[in-house]
């Protein structure tokens, strides 16, 4: 797998980790309202850092509202945290792996994107519900999601794995961009039906372009639905970088729609903690929309089909490692906890029998029947479906028949 260094990358954590949430804290001080249902974002820093690069706790006047989220968190929770980070980077070194074996037809890889998707998935409660694109593992690991069940797609065995009410995390969706509008439409119905609960909708900076998207910004504004629109902006929209997409920082589009953008460090576990409990916190009081911006890095390619060099240079990649969320954790646990060696220790052995689970699991996956293909089509059946199934039921008895001829 790929980790950080060798030792921060002790990377491996260990076997899933039951869910839990801590209480959403207070802030001190709260949005300032400016007509019933809207309310804009507290002087923003052009991006909300709660921990440098080398691991270093920062504290700015722009940033105290967001403080106020974690001041909390203890030791304990910023080592969660951090296992939560080396074990999805570990579940998803070993995906990338059984894919080149041959075991997947494609994987798409969050390397570098483990910050974003543990700081933002720990802030949401039981009682909300997610909507991912494809790329997700992080916040399907902290929604209780059995990493395995994310697998099946990608061997081509099932069409998603789990049930999405059981962890009020939707399937994987593949069609960029689509599942902002189903989010919305989620949570103009959890508004209408009068629950304190919240909406998160998924998407990149590429999928931030299509009209699904903005839509969905328009409908979540007027009708002032509970969703937090959380952007991965990790600059590459497979080949594209942001500055071939739009003209302006891609959290200030939401200005345009009448609610707050704000952009976070997105390889800072604790700033996107921070800003989505502070979201989402908007969302349950009737506030409306946010546009959460985790300015992150792709350090590996976009999908397995992929291949970066050919339009990604390695100095913009090496520069990226250095900030790797992984490693910024690790230094502040070592320097300002007391967290010790046993602590990384027993999470490299969490992490390999995390691997060797996944490999087995993945390999023992039976293949499916020849008419699963036809089943879930429609909710109600579908004229035009079994007749296609009876087609089909008929070729692959051809093949029997074949055979018995010439015994």
């Amino acid at each position: 797998m790929t980790v950080d260094s060798a030792d921060s990358t002790a990377a491996a954590q260990k076997a899933q980790q039951p869910r839990k949430r801590a209480a959403a804290k207070k802030p001190a001080k709260k949005s300032v309202k400016t007509s019933p249902g809207r309310a804009v974002a507290p002087a923003q820093p052009e991006l909300v850092q709660l921990l440098s690069p080398e691991g270093e706790r920062v504290r700015t006047p722009e940033n105290a509202v967001y403080d106020a989220y974690v001041d909390g968190i203890t030791d304990g929770e910023l080592r969660d945290l951090y296992r939560d980070m080396v074990l999805t980077r570990r579940f998803d070194a070993e995906a990338t792996a059984l894919q080149r074996q041959g075991e997947l037809g494609l994987w798409a890889s969050l390397l570098g994107q483990e910050a974003a998707q543990i700081g933002s998935g720990r802030a949401t409660r039981e009682d909300d519900y997610v909507f991912p694109t494809y790329r997700e593992h992080g916040v399907a690991w902290c929604r209780g999601v059995d990493p395995t069940n994310l697998l099946g797609m990608f061997r081509g065995v099932n069409h998603g794995g789990w049930d999405p009410n059981s962890n009020n995390f939707h399937l994987y969706t593949i069609v960029i961009g689509s599942q902002a509008l189903h989010a919305t439409g989620y949570a103009m119905g959890v508004a209408k039906d009068g629950a304190d609960s919240a909406v998160i909708a998924y998407f990149g900076d590429g999928a931030s372009s299509q009209g699904d998207v903005l839509e969905s910004f328009n409908f979540g504004a007027v009708y002032n639905a509970p969703v937090v629109f959380f952007c991965q902006n990790n600059q590459w929209a497979i080949s594209e970088p942001t500055e071939r997409q739009m003209r302006v920082p891609l959290y200030q589009r939401a200005q345009g729609f009448g609610f707050p953008g704000v952009r976070v460090d997105g390889n800072d576990v604790l700033a996107c903690l921070a800003v989505t409990r502070w979201a989402l916190e908007r969302a349950r009081n009737g506030e409306g929309p946010t546009l959460v911006e985790a300015f992150t890095y792709r350090m590996g390619a976009h999908t397995t089909s992929d291949d970066p060099s050919k339009y990604r240079a390695d100095e913009e990649r090496v520069a990226w490692e250095a900030k790797d969320p992984i490693l910024r954790l690790r230094t502040y646990l070592e320097s300002q906890t007391d967290t010790d060696e046993g602590f990384f220790a027993e999470l490299d052995a969490e992490s390999e029998a995390l691997g060797k689970r996944v490999r087995e699991v993945v390999r023992a996956m039976p293949n499916p029947g020849h008419l699963a293909i036809f089943e879930n089509v429609y909710a109600d059946g579908h004229a035009l479906v079994d007749e296609e199934r009876a087609q089909f039921v008929a070729y692959q008895a051809s093949f029997a028949d074949e055979a018995a001829g010439e015994a």
